[in-house]
């Protein structure tokens, strides 16, 4: 039989297969988060995330040298406060935990972007996302909080505010207040199609954020809901956001694939913790190639639209490629 087409003849050899390979995974790609913490020569281990550590603000200099020196662009910073209440007042302290860890960045790699988390869940005592009056979390009082914390990240030097709380209208009250401030210059990485998933178990260990009652689904969106998340997509893109990201990341490839497509934004995908500790797991047992299975995963969100992403497994993955 004689056959005209064979797809096989261009993956016959190495060289052939990374010549028309259609994407590939770079360290710049890549986005660190880290939790910040109060106190001193604090580097302790985030047990349900192997590899992932609590650090005080004085322990950050030899993490953050190695991002850089491998070539990932930017973390992203989540804040452990020394003390909650019902506000989360810690949040826009200028000498909350983020802000110092913000000013310690910039002047040990002015080059690094520094993203902030944008919200109040770590700072709370109920551990929601913003005020809370009875059963109900209040959207529009959260959302002048937000730019409050927005504003003070903005000016302990940080160049990207990422609010992930989910109010209705807080992109354009951040960009307001951003403004207002003299802050033209900052960007806003939205959390526009944030789902109220089961995979961030291990991140509300780590940054100590679960809600002490009810759930988060009166405002994080429901996994059933993928016209939704085009809806707020574009809300957030018309109240000015810079960038969104989608989260989680790999149960959700379509609404990254659709969001990417609709929004004519950067895009970036959030490989959450228990995405990331069901790999872990299963590597340490021996079941999978961890290095195999994290790499195809990571390109799989770059097939699907992701710009970049946000990964614990970035300096894994950063050091992988540098090794090919």
């Amino acid at each position: 039989m004689m056959m005209r087409k064979r797809p096989r003849r261009l993956r016959s050899s190495a060289s052939l297969r990374a010549m028309v390979r259609e994407h590939n995974l770079r360290p710049d790609d890549l986005v660190y988060p880290l939790f910040v913490c109060s106190g001193k020569k604090v580097r302790e281990p985030v047990v349900s995330m192997p590899g992932v550590f609590h650090y005080s603000v004085d322990q950050l200099g030899s993490v953050i040298d190695e991002v850089e020196g491998l070539g990932i662009p930017a973390v992203l910073l989540f804040g452990l406060p020394a003390s909650k209440d019902d506000r989360g007042t810690q949040a826009w302290c200028d000498n909350g935990v983020v802000q110092q860890a913000v000013g310690f960045i910039k002047r040990r790699c002015p080059q690094l972007t520094v993203i902030t988390d944008v919200c109040l869940c770590e700072y709370t005592t109920h551990g929601h996302c913003g005020v809370v009056e009875g059963d109900r979390v209040l959207n529009d009082e959260t959302v002048a909080l937000l730019a409050a914390t927005a504003v003070s990240h903005a000016r302990a030097g940080a160049d990207v505010v990422a609010p992930s709380d989910m109010m209705d209208g807080r992109v354009a009250a951040i960009r307001d207040a951003l403004d207002g401030c003299g802050f033209e210059d900052v960007a806003i990485m939205s959390y526009a199609a944030k789902f109220a998933s089961s995979f961030y178990g291990p991140f509300r260990e780590a940054a100590d954020s679960a809600p002490q009652f009810g759930d988060r689904l009166t405002y994080q969106m429901d996994p059933a809901n993928g016209d939704e998340a085009l809806r707020e997509v574009m809300l957030d893109v018309e109240e000015g956001a810079d960038l969104i990201i989608v989260k989680p990341a790999l149960a959700y490839g379509d609404v990254l694939y659709r969001t990417k497509r609709a929004s004519g934004l950067p895009v970036a995908a959030y490989n959450v913790s228990g995405e990331y500790a069901m790999v872990k797991a299963a590597a340490s047992q021996g079941w999978i190639d961890e290095r195999r299975v994290v790499t195809e995963s990571l390109l799989s969100l770059k097939r699907a639209g992701a710009d970049m992403i946000i990964t614990y497994h970035a300096l894994d993955a950063a050091r992988w490629i540098s090794e090919d």
